[in-house]
């Protein structure tokens, strides 16, 4: 064979080069149709994200159970029910006789059908207590003595408690703007508030509220089981951080600056969605969220097209409905069940990994024309059989221990309306007006959760709320 010219070996080189970058081309684009593919059922992306594209929900990723639809036996419905003492009765008598046409009076009555109608009395004008400080003279000795006024009376003119409970209900709870606040108060009570106003009653409910929340904070720091949860949160025009720890009766919240501030002396099982520095508390067990798991296996089922990820997600919908047949029984998971479904799930994962070991490696350029350093990039499923053989226990904890929910949607629902805060009235100007804001709906959650009326929960002294707080 004669020798490559110059200019031979100068073409095999640029046509090596452009396959590279071909190839690289390629891995990148595979990328982005990925990226538009997700959304807010594969993956871990917010619903608001999916705008106007909303993808129709036509499954859900729980397993079929054998409980008909509506309510289940035994639950308490709500149905609207005729009252024995109404507050008002209105008689409608007949004028004549259908038949004869012969006149009729309220006494030729000889029984009725009653039919009642539930609605809002009419706005009454505010009720004004006056409380007066008498001075009382001694016969004694002439001095006189001033009653001391009731607490909580401190000035000449002021709003009474149920009216600040109602403004913190509103603003707190249901989430309206100040603005719209003051408006709702003067459009229905004839309440004129301005926002100094409104905020100084937040100020004040939180300051009064905030050795409850401090309790609550070590209540679930000490559960056996909690779920934990971060958020962003914009103060001041930068991002902070709402970290969130709860139960199935206790909720607290906390915001930092940083994202890292992790809560204190925990103990027990934490439920979370794998975020590493939740692996760098000491001396607790973790569970992993599933329904992260689920969302990620259902864009490689629908995305990439793998298979294995078809079997794992219905091996685990599979678990999580045993476990729950097992919860519903007041049992335990038999053993071997359980062997059972950690084999499939491990042979699903080896599955999986033959799969991917026998896929070409990713090409993915590197600035400046060099060679990479380190492990060469995985794909996303790849990635996805690394965690879920290295995190199995804590993947699988729901099935050793019934405790252990299968998902961390309780967080979750927790977080949910502290970004419907945001997306109504935007940021806070002030970290003070956010962590006053953190300790009131830690108040009004965990109340909702204690099933204690929250209007009442906002004019009753915090002692006697800690005193008959529920732990589990």
């Amino acid at each position: 064979m004669f020798p490559e010219t110059p200019n031979e070996s100068a073409k095999d080189e640029l046509i090596a080069a452009l396959r590279a970058e071909i190839a690289a081309l390629k891995a990148q684009l595979s990328e982005l149709e990925r990226r538009l593919g997700l959304n807010s059922s594969n993956s871990g992306k917010p619903p608001s994200s999916d705008g106007l594209k909303k993808p129709a929900r036509v499954k859900n990723l729980r397993e079929r159970s054998d409980r008909k639809p509506g309510g289940q036996k035994g639950h308490e419905g709500k149905t609207l029910r005729q009252v024995a003492d109404p507050d008002d009765v209105v008689d409608h008598y007949p004028v004549a006789c259908s038949m004869c046409g012969a006149g009729l009076e309220p006494e030729t009555s000889v029984g009725h059908n009653a039919r009642q109608v539930f609605d809002l009395p009419e706005p009454h004008p505010l009720v004004v207590t006056e409380h007066r400080a008498h001075d009382c003279q001694c016969v004694a000795c002439g001095t006189k003595t001033r009653a001391s006024f009731p607490d909580g009376v401190n000035a000449p003119v002021q709003y009474g408690p149920r009216i600040g409970a109602f403004v913190l209900y509103l603003l707190h709870y249901q989430l309206l703007p100040e603005k719209r606040l003051a408006e709702l108060m003067a459009d229905l009570f004839g309440v004129k508030l301005v926002t100094a106003t409104i905020a100084r009653i937040s100020q004040d409910c939180a300051r009064r509220f905030q050795e409850f929340a401090a309790v609550v904070r070590d209540h679930v720091a000490a559960a056996p089981v909690k779920h934990m949860d971060e958020t962003g949160f914009r103060i001041g025009g930068k991002t902070n951080w709402l970290h969130i720890a709860s139960t199935t009766l206790l909720t607290f919240y906390r915001v930092c600056a940083k994202r890292g501030s992790l809560l204190a002396n925990v103990v027990g099982i934490v439920v979370h969605d794998h975020w590493k520095p939740y692996y760098t508390m000491q001396g607790v067990l973790h569970a992993l969220c599933n329904a992260h798991h689920l969302r990620e296996l259902k864009a490689l089922i629908e995305i990439e097209k793998e298979d294995w990820a078809r079997k794992m997600q219905r091996a685990l919908r599979r678990a999580c409905h045993a476990a729950n047949l097992a919860r519903d029984r007041d049992g335990p998971l038999k053993p071997s069940l359980i062997a059972l479904i950690e084999r499939r799930y491990d042979a699903i994962l080896a599955e999986g990994l033959v799969f991917h070991e026998a896929q070409a490696p990713l090409g993915q350029p590197v600035k400046g024309g060099g060679k990479r350093r380190g492990r060469a990039p995985r794909r996303t499923g790849h990635n996805l059989i690394a965690r879920l053989s290295t995190r199995k226990h804590d993947v699988l904890r729901f099935l050793h221990d019934a405790r252990v929910p299968f998902t961390n949607n309780q967080a979750e629902r927790d977080g949910r309306m502290m970004k419907l805060r945001q997306k109504i009235s935007g940021g806070f100007r002030s970290e003070q007006g956010a962590d006053d804001f953190g300790v009131i709906r830690s108040l009004l959650s965990t109340a909702k959760k204690q099933g204690w009326d929250l209007l009442s929960t906002l004019t009753t002294d915090p002692q006697r709320l800690i005193a008959t707080l529920r732990l589990g």
